[in-house]
């Protein structure tokens, strides 16, 4: 069985900075695509996760345009581990954020989410 566990998330104050961890655990072959989502509390009941950032195997990253300059996504291969810098946090960026990995266990490529973890950011 895959899991993926996020970490690092809680009550912050705009302007602070945090990191999220996000580990894939289990049978695991390879690991494609990395990326976080967030859920802000709006959209909880249309369940709209919205993409954040996105990185490949290669390094290769891609962020949506309201977190540019302030998200860094990166990952640790060997550990199965991505994360996500989070820098002069606004109040805005409240949301639960979940990671998503594009994995292969058992032959099969499949898609993985985390159980979130909630950023909350008072101005």
């Amino acid at each position: 069985q895959v899991q993926l566990v996020e970490s690092g998330g809680g009550l912050m104050q705009a302007g602070e900075s945090l990191r999220l961890s996000c580990v894939a655990s289990g049978r695991i072959s390879s690991i494609n695509n990395m990326a976080w989502y967030r859920q802000a509390p709006g959209n909880q009941r249309d369940l709209v996760r919205d993409l954040v950032a996105t990185i490949t195997t290669g390094g290769t990253t891609s962020y949506r345009d309201s977190v540019k300059g302030r998200f860094t996504i990166s990952r640790d291969n060997a550990l199965n581990t991505a994360y996500l810098q989070v820098n002069s946090l606004k109040p805005e960026d409240t949301a639960v954020y979940y990671c998503y990995a594009r994995i292969m266990s058992r032959g099969s490529w499949s898609d993985y989410w985390g159980q979130g973890t909630q950023v909350t950011v008072s101005s």
